[in-house]
């Protein structure tokens, strides 16, 4: 039984799309860990962040095995909190890629280390299965083949729904792709990159190809690990933030170099002509796509949460304000 405390209207305003060609629909914003909840944030910051997404309709957490302090942090904090919520109206996603452990089977995809990082997170969340589990990065070494053998073993033994990846070239994309479809295996039904306004790599290729293959897209790093957002337009570090707790003064003068301070503050100027904030922009300039299911947030506080939403209200860009941002973006 749902617990009273969520909201009976979750689903009214929340904007749900397609992923690809799949019958699963995400929420056009959901929320990610990473070095958040379990990390520099507590279980109490945790819990009242996805539970007051959910009241706003995001259904869909997004973790992998090496997010927390330590590794695999996120997914124990995370887990319980998801235990007090309805799991079947939840998209819950994890990921292996990244060192885990010591030795030749501790990162990247083979068969040994997919199929071990998998069983892992699932106990370190108390789930039966993930709703989608990832491939986080390509492995230079190993055969695509197996490590797409290894997702396509997780959703055949029901670990996992379906089958993702992160990471990917618009090349490797269509050839995972296409391992997928020649030996009849579970499809890619989704693909997570790295995408904002501040790093558009993905339009050229990555994009079309997903949209030609069916695979949806969910956008990480939207807001440019916060760049994009009121935080840092002084050029200071403000207190409380990740930039003060994780990653200091030469990480935010190195993000803010040359130009680029100035270009924010013009893309800051766009957004308050919109009567949005700037990084509500930023995600409704990303969601402006068809092509994108999804842009994948990280928060600290609800109050982000509840910020980053609202961009739902206004998605729409004139002529002008997409010209604008070209000129200060494509540089």
């Amino acid at each position: 039984m749902i617990p009273p405390n969520f909201n009976e209207a979750r689903y009214d305003e929340m904007l749900y799309r397609r992923c690809g060609k799949s019958g699963l629909q995400l929420p056009a914003i959901s929320l990610g860990a990473w070095e958040t909840y379990g990390g520099y944030k507590g279980d109490e910051v945790a819990k009242e962040c996805l539970f007051g997404a959910f009241d706003l309709g995001i259904t869909h957490f997004d973790l992998a095995n090496n997010y927390g302090t330590p590794p695999g942090n996120a997914e124990v904090v995370c887990g319980k909190i998801i235990k007090e919520m309805p799991r079947d109206e939840l998209i819950i996603s994890s990921k292996a890629g990244y060192r885990m452990w010591p030795g030749p089977y501790g990162e990247y995809g083979s068969r040994k280390y997919i199929i071990a990082s998998c069983d892992q997170s699932l106990k370190r969340m108390g789930l039966e299965y993930f709703d989608i589990f990832y491939s986080h990065r390509p492995d230079p070494e190993t055969p695509f083949e197996e490590t797409m053998s290894a997702l396509e073993f997780l959703v055949r033994r029901g670990k996992a729904l379906y089958a993702g990846i992160s990471s990917y070239s618009a090349t490797q994309t269509k050839e995972t792709a296409g391992i997928m479809k020649r030996k009849d295996w579970s499809p890619i039904t989704i693909h997570q990159p790295y995408y904002n306004m501040l790093s558009r790599g993905i339009e050229k290729e990555l994009i079309p190809e997903c949209a030609e293959l069916g695979i949806g897209i969910i956008a990480f790093c939207p807001l440019a690990s916060g760049i994009l957002t009121h935080k840092y337009l002084s050029g200071q570090i403000p207190k409380g933030s990740r930039g003060a707790d994780k990653w200091g003064d030469e990480w935010v003068n190195r993000s803010l170099a040359g130009e680029k301070q100035e270009r924010i503050s013009a893309l800051n100027q766009i957004a308050k002509n919109r009567d949005q904030t700037l990084a509500q922009m930023a995600i409704a300039w990303i969601l402006r796509n068809p092509e994108i299911t999804s842009a994948l947030i990280g928060a600290s506080s609800l109050t982000q949460i509840k910020e980053n939403v609202e961009s739902l209200k206004n998605l729409e860009f004139s002529e002008a304000e997409l010209s604008d941002i070209d000129r200060l973006t494509l540089v």
